[in-house]
């Protein structure tokens, strides 16, 4: 699994990177584990999975996680969260 994370201000991408996840580990487990390896480059605390994160992500393989889903403050609009290569 490879994935696409980016950091949006003001209708601009302004951080991005990629990770990939070769093992043979369920989807959901790859998922955290490179949410948590962007989190870090970023050095960003984990968001929080909402409701409509989950949906996105299960429906489109996208979410962006906003303001609300950060327990500290970012200065950011939302953290794009995609999968590119499953």
């Amino acid at each position: 699994m490879r994935i696409w994370a980016k950091i949006w201000k003001d209708g601009h991408m302004i951080s991005d990177t990629t990770a990939e996840d070769l093992t043979d580990d369920t989807r959901t487990h790859k998922v955290f584990r490179l949410l948590d390896g962007v989190c870090r480059e970023f050095d960003l605390a984990k968001p929080i999975w909402l409701d409509a994160n989950v949906r996105d992500f299960q429906k489109h393989a996208l979410t962006r996680f906003t303001k609300d889903s950060f327990v500290e403050d970012v200065d950011f609009d939302f953290l794009e969260f995609r999968v590119i290569d499953e």
